[in-house]
């Protein structure tokens, strides 16, 4: 898997796939924390959620680790990732939509992360 990783992070589109997932496994093991905490009706439920959370955001944690890359490099696209995946699970999973200063906000993580990633100086 370490080695598979190093291909796809050695483009930039592959690269693009492995923060794409990375911050969709952060955002789902965060929403697994959101449901133990504030949507589960029983303490076994609430235990599932808890243990879901904490096994995918350890897999976030391996997975983002393993490509030898510079992580601050890419960080810009990584938050705006992060940003839209957010958006998208908490519309999903909790039917939350997001309100316009969300949106305006939104713009300009995405923004910032397309300025961050894509200048070169």
């Amino acid at each position: 898997m370490k080695s598979l990783l190093r291909e796809m992070v050695s483009s930039p589109w592959g690269s693009l796939v492995v923060l794409l997932l990375a911050a969709s496994l952060e955002v789902l093991g965060d929403s697994f924390f959101q449901s133990g905490l504030y949507r589960s009706s029983s303490a076994a439920q609430r235990a599932g959620w808890f243990a879901a959370g904490v096994l995918v955001l350890g897999l976030y944690g391996l997975f983002v680790n393993l490509p030898p890359w510079d992580f601050g490099e890419l960080l810009g696209v990584y938050v705006a990732l992060f940003f839209l995946v957010a958006q998208v699970v908490a519309r999903v999973r909790f039917g939350q939509s997001p309100s316009l200063p969300i949106l305006v906000g939104g713009s300009l993580i995405v923004a910032g992360g397309l300025i961050i990633t894509l200048w070169k100086p």
